[in-house]
């Protein structure tokens, strides 16, 4: 303290005290990773940024501001799986292998399971999961999801979302907790050749759900995304075959993939219906069993029409699949017409059928709505 006769002004302790101790004007801090060094690999060199310091001019904005920090391209861990695109049968097969790395819950127990889904598309028939496997890090699946109806030309506008799921059964959740996904643009697939993948988990990508679609009738879900991503409203596999032992056509309806839904739940209880037109009856008139709470019904039932080919080719049979309702009226859900008017495979799988005796043919058609004036 300097003397009280050196001509220097006295300072209080307080004065003192707040001299001492200003830090002075606070640097904002922009984001927390600016303490930690990183390194972009278009710079070719680690940035080591301080506190205040400016951002070099040359670097593009956007790519030194990313939306999330993450540890590194594994944090999440990483998923095997194999993908088949089995143009003979027109299937997708995904077989989930194993997952590596996943972050363990503090109980370091994890119950997972990997969920697929196929992208553009809103309803639950495109969603498969496999089993759970319970307790481990490191789960192993070898398990194979299939989606039947699929075709080379689905493969090129479709992308396959894998996604690493912790069981909320097991866990008392309500939903499943997403522990990363990946997703797969389908059209880099080679027809009929197994190609096998160890890809990186990334954090899942939300999507906001628009008002608009909040509704309870499942088909006016569907029709407000099949106007908006293009999707169909389902397809359903046929077997067509004349019987000379017998004289007339079996027709089977084997299964369908992909329908719209519509109950509130997200899915549908589909029946099919057959009708051979302009025949009139019961015997023209056929129905398969229906199948509960499903997108992807598998029915295997045969039917037959008696006749000769040359006045079967005369007809058109209608095929039509519907959602059954208790106590109220059917909701139809698409059809198709096979006949020597229609067009495109339509029209060659009704002529290949009645052209050739005792001899087999299976076909996937697409749905539409043209079918339903005939149908009802």
């Amino acid at each position: 303290m300097p003397m009280a006769g050196s001509g220097a002004r006295r300072v209080s302790m307080q004065e003192h005290m707040a001299i001492n101790v200003s830090p002075g004007p606070i640097q904002p801090i922009r984001l927390i990773s600016d303490y930690f060094p990183r390194c972009y690999p278009f710079v070719g060199r680690p940035l080591h940024p301080t506190v205040g310091a400016t951002r070099p001019a040359s670097l593009p904005q956007p790519l030194l501001e990313p939306e999330g920090d993450s540890d590194d391209s594994t944090a999440l861990g990483t998923l095997e799986f194999t993908l088949l695109l089995d143009t003979d049968n027109s299937a997708l097969h995904c077989t989930a292998h194993r997952a590596k790395g996943l972050k363990l819950p503090a109980s370091g127990s994890l119950d997972t399971y990997v969920k697929a889904d196929l992208l553009p598309g809103a309803s639950k028939a495109s969603q498969l999961r496999t089993r759970t496997v319970r307790g481990t890090g490191t789960p192993v699946w070898e398990e194979t999801l299939t989606y039947h109806g699929f075709t080379q030309q689905d493969a090129g506008r479709k992308t396959l979302r894998l996604c690493v799921c912790e069981d909320p059964r097991l866990r008392r959740r309500r939903r499943a907790a997403p522990l990363g996904e990946l997703r797969v643009p389908l059209r880099k697939l080679v027809p009929n050749r197994a190609r096998s993948f160890d890809v990186c988990l990334e954090q899942r990508r939300l999507i906001k759900r628009p008002k608009s679609l909040d509704t309870g009738r499942g088909m006016a879900l569907y029709e407000q995304v099949d106007a908006e991503a293009g999707e169909e409203r389902g397809r359903v596999l046929l077997s067509l075959c004349y019987s000379s032992r017998r004289g007339g056509l079996l027709v089977g309806v084997l299964r369908c993939a992909h329908l719209a839904p519509m109950d509130a739940n997200g899915y549908s209880d589909p029946f099919v219906r057959l009708f051979l037109y302009p025949n009139v009856g019961k015997k023209s008139k056929y129905k398969t069993s229906v199948r509960k709470k499903t997108l992807n019904p598998e029915f295997n039932e045969e039917f037959f029409y008696a006749g000769p080919r040359e006045e079967l080719a005369q007809k058109a049979l209608l095929v039509s699949v519907w959602d059954y309702d208790l106590g109220t009226a059917d909701d139809f859900i698409g059809g198709v017409q096979l006949s020597g008017q229609a067009g495109g495979e339509r029209q060659w799988h009704w002529h290949e059928c009645l052209g050739h005796s005792d001899r087999r043919l299976e076909l996937w058609h697409p749905l539409d709505g043209a079918a339903l004036q005939l149908c009802d």
